[in-house]
């Protein structure tokens, strides 16, 4: 009890403001010099405060190449994208013109066989020879006089 009394006599001589400084360690409310930089770059771009400084004044030329740059990366790549689209419906179309094709020669391999071509021409009243053709020889020589 003689013991309590003594720290409770202490802590009523001691102000209030120590006995919270020695309950709870001092931290630094200070950030380190790194920090603020990137604090104020940070809020200096924020705020746009750096727009009007004389360092970027003078690189605004670079910096509108560069905008100047990315657009025509943007629109190179609207345009590869264009063309794209354009060679897939072309490749589309030539794939359909194709079958069209292939489907048009053997229909036309079909009606040309001499079968067909004689199932054909009975419509029209023709009939087919059953006498073969006569070769006809022809002499080209020329007597000259």
């Amino acid at each position: 009890m003689r013991n309590r009394l003594k720290t409770d006599i202490e802590l009523e001589e001691k102000p209030m403001v120590q006995v919270v400084d020695t309950l709870e360690p001092e931290v630094e409310a200070s950030p380190s010099k790194g920090s603020n930089k990137v604090g104020r770059a940070v809020s200096t771009v924020v705020s746009g405060r750096f727009l009007i400084s004389e360092q970027t004044l003078k690189h605004f030329p670079f910096l509108f190449f560069l905008a100047f740059m990315g657009l025509l990366y943007i629109a190179n790549g609207y345009y590869a994208q264009s063309k794209d689209r354009e060679l897939d419906t072309l490749n589309t179309q030539i794939k359909d013109l194709n079958t069209q094709y292939q489907i048009a020669k053997a229909k036309l391999m079909y009606l040309s066989k001499e079968s067909e071509v004689a199932k054909a021409s009975t419509t029209l009243g023709l009939k087919e020879s059953v006498t073969p053709p006569d070769k006809i020889v022809i002499d080209n020589r020329i007597v000259k006089k």
